[in-house]
């Protein structure tokens, strides 16, 4: 598996990332239209900051670790196997990625 991006809920989405970009001066503000959404790009990696709800609360608590897999439907198995929880998804996102978010076992 290889982490390619890290969503980060904030209460303010426009002050969090005016934030994000002090801190990763060095990123690339990417807007994406058919999202109206503005991701941070590192390389070949991404900071997606959005804004935190009921669901997904802000600071460490809310925080996303994307990874890239071989196979979704094996690495869902998998992780269901460990006691993990699918919590989102399967669905498609930019670039025709297939993604789901499962709830950590912890």
């Amino acid at each position: 598996m290889k982490p390619f991006s890290l969503l980060i809920p904030v209460p303010d989405v426009p002050k969090g990332l005016a934030w994000y970009q002090q801190a990763f001066s060095m990123a690339e503000t990417t807007y994406l239209p058919e999202f109206d959404f503005t991701l941070l790009q590192i390389d070949n990696f991404q900071i997606e900051i959005v804004q935190a709800d009921q669901k997904v609360n802000s600071g460490h608590d809310g925080i996303v670790l994307y990874r890239y897999v071989e196979s979704l439907a094996r690495t869902t198995q998998h992780l269901k196997s460990l006691g993990v929880n699918l919590y989102h998804g399967p669905l498609t996102i930019e670039n025709s990625t297939d993604v789901s978010i499962q709830r950590s076992f912890w």
